[in-house]
């Protein structure tokens, strides 16, 4: 059984069309000239849809002129401030809210009649939707109904949304189930299919991370997914430079080819155990770019404890750093100009940039002699 047809402009998701390949901008929304250029890139390496952080009214003012010189089908990411969907929607192809951020604001209103809200913009622009819930941001009314499952809070949550939208008489909508752990990407998404098998999915593993462990961790997901029918979309996340932006196209098309060639990636016999380091892919929401070059640098500082099965994450924003450091074992949250340590979800403290370093790597030869005793 195919899911239903959702349209973006002239692009159709779903109905058995070919898997569509989505990336997002790492510049700042702000800098007209940037994010045009890389919105543009990314088109000509085979984006079908690029995605725009939008945070303020400056980020609005700048959508509409990127708007009006780029033909690029746009998909503007709200997170935390949807209030602001009837100024983008008309700059714009695709709306993604996040239902676990939903509450933050308007606090007194219900959720059905913000998500009424959304549906009405959507109606009125003619737009799709997306249902975005993320692991690290799942919506606490159901952290609490479905206490110690996770993977049940993430679907449970996706589901309920996906009936009130239909609820409202609108089906122009994908949804997506995120998590860095492969294997929950696989679990979240093949129970919202049972569930759901009309609804186009958008597959990503979110905070995948640098290369090549990145492409490697989305490829394990992605590899059991898309033969089994199940993903519509697709996003490779990677923590990458934004002049290496264009690579998530360039692994999501190439993934998709070794997929239909039959071409499986080889698992590694130790893959699953040893350290793991988790990092956000790059957007505009990062706000210092030290932030690559940090999780770089995590990365070649933590290779002498390879063995030790532990989780480093490395997040670069306030939308990503707070929620989705608390499950590592040591995380980094990654401000404009300090960088908060934490371990599990108890702060350390905060650190600058150049200072932060040193100080991660006591707390982590602190856990690796914990281990080996």
């Amino acid at each position: 059984m195919s899911t239903r047809k959702v349209k973006i402009r002239d692009l159709t998701i779903g109905g058995g069309s070919p898997v569509s390949v989505q990336s997002m901008c790492a510049t700042h929304t702000q800098d007209i000239e940037a994010t045009l250029a890389q919105i543009e890139d990314l088109r000509q390496k085979g984006a079908d849809l690029v995605r725009i952080a939008v945070d303020n009214l400056k980020d609005v003012e700048a959508l509409a002129e990127i708007r009006r010189q780029t033909t690029a089908r746009l998909v503007v990411d709200l997170q935390e401030n949807f209030p602001l969907a009837d100024k983008v929607a008309p700059y714009v192809d695709k709306i993604r809210y996040n239902p676990g951020h939903l509450h933050h604001l308007e606090k007194n209103k219900p959720i059905e009649d913000k998500v009424k809200w959304l549906v009405s913009i959507a109606k009125e622009h003619g737009l799709a939707l997306r249902v975005g819930v993320n692991c690290g941001s799942v919506a606490p009314v159901f952290l609490d109904k479905y206490p110690g499952d996770h993977v049940r809070a993430i679907v449970e949550s996706a589901a309920w949304h996906c009936d009130l939208l239909d609820s409202l008489h609108f089906t122009n909508y994908v949804v997506s189930l995120k998590d860095s752990d492969p294997k929950k990407v696989v679990h979240c998404n093949q129970e919202f299919s049972k569930r759901r098998p009309d609804v186009p999915i958008h597959l990503g593993v979110t905070e995948a991370g640098l290369l090549p462990e990145g492409v490697l961790k989305t490829r394990l997901a992605f590899e059991q997914l898309i033969p089994a029918g199940i993903g519509d979309t697709l996003r490779v996340s990677l923590t990458l430079p934004n002049s290496e932006k264009w690579q998530e196209v360039q692994w999501g098309r190439q993934i998709l080819k070794d997929i239909a060639e039959k071409k499986f990636v080889s698992v590694p016999d130790n893959y699953g155990k040893g350290l793991n380091i988790i990092s956000c892919p790059s957007c505009s929401r990062v706000e210092n770019g030290d932030f690559v070059k940090l999780a770089m640098d995590v990365k070649e500082m933590s290779a002498y404890a390879k063995d030790h099965q532990l989780t480093i994450a490395v997040m670069g924003c306030r939308v990503n750093g707070p929620g989705e450091t608390d499950d590592a074992d040591l995380g980094l949250w990654c401000g404009p100009s300090t960088v908060t340590l934490k371990k599990k979800d108890r702060t350390l403290g905060s650190f600058r940039y150049n200072e932060v370093l040193p100080r991660l790597k006591t707390e982590l030869d602190r856990l690796v002699t914990v281990r080996k005793n």
